[in-house]
């Protein structure tokens, strides 16, 4: 029933990659487009992955403007393109942008190991046509916010990170632990150990746990900087980290508890079976044989006592 049950799902859904090129859409804009909730995904069924449903490229296919509505809803730009929409400076940009007025949406590194931040185009042009954002565009940045800049101040990878929390936990759909999962991939290995406690749940929701963005070989200072990005590091941010994790397990607790082994009571003949007792020493007397004279010895003797008579 299941082998038939995925072939038909198959028959009616395609994988992502053949879904990106009926959509027009390049890998990377595919998997944006997924995240935003721009193209709705089913699981594989087989469990590879994701598909998308024929129905589901239908529509998009349908839509006014196909397909060049759908990849400007997925335009990623960097910061000298973003700047240009603004129409400031790059360095204003900057700034704006470590202040978390405009919070990117995806990250990549250049070949120097150097965190390039692309935005949202349609965001970026959304904050330009914003009256109330005129004082961000123009004029001295406040005295306050320079000092917190000159200190080091960027929340662009915390505003990712959330984010991405977000696109996560949409992927996640309905299953708590896949959504616990979301919660607990920001969050290193101890602070997850110390919200749940018990080894049979932590290795279940490690199950679901996502992979962070790839980034290089795995152990490379590229990928190593790449999953940095996605751990939270300050205070605040780790501990609503940690609420939100432990009531997303008392929920998938509650809901769906984690898979245990089974203990199966061993059987009464196997409870009865005694072992025969080792069998008793017996002492053994060793005396050990006197060694003989050889006969030629003995003659000699007898002759020698003889003569001496």
């Amino acid at each position: 029933m299941s082998g038939n049950t995925v072939t038909h799902q198959h028959s009616t859904s395609c994988t992502p990659s053949r879904a990106a090129r009926e959509l027009g859409l390049r890998r990377g804009e595919f998997d944006l487009a997924v995240n935003l909730g721009c193209i709705r995904t089913v699981p594989d069924e087989g469990g590879g992955g994701l598909r998308v449903t024929r129905t589901e490229i239908d529509r998009l296919r349908a839509e006014d403007g196909f397909p060049e509505a759908l990849k400007k809803r997925v335009e990623a730009v960097g910061t000298k393109e973003a700047a240009e929409l603004l129409e400031v400076s790059l360095g204003r940009f900057t700034r704006l942008a470590r202040l978390g007025a405009v919070v990117p949406v995806k990250f990549y590194l250049n070949r120097y190991r150097a965190v390039v931040w692309l935005y949202l185009a349609e965001e970026v042009r959304r904050f330009a046509a914003d009256e109330s954002n005129a004082p961000w565009l123009s004029g001295r940045t406040p005295s306050g916010l320079r000092e917190q800049l000159a200190e080091g101040l960027d929340l662009r990878p915390r505003n990712w990170r959330q984010r991405n929390l977000g696109f996560l936990r949409r992927q996640a759909g309905d299953h708590p632990w896949a959504y616990a999962a979301a919660v607990a991939s920001q969050l290193d290995a101890v602070q997850v150990a110390e919200i749940v406690q018990d080894p049979y749940e932590r290795a279940h929701l490690n199950r679901f746990r996502p992979r962070p963005p790839a980034h290089g070989a795995p152990g490379s200072p590229a990928a190593d900087l790449a999953k940095s990005l996605t751990m939270a590091e300050d205070p605040d941010e780790i501990g609503w980290l940690r609420t939100d994790l432990a009531q997303a397990v008392r929920v998938a607790r509650t809901l769906q508890p984690a898979p245990r082994p089974t203990l199966r009571p061993r059987p009464p003949e196997a409870r009865e079976q005694t072992h025969p007792a080792p069998p008793t020493a017996v002492a053994v007397e060793h005396n050990p044989p006197v060694p003989e004279e050889p006969a030629r010895s003995r003659g000699l003797l007898g002759w020698l006592r003889r003569a001496s008579a």
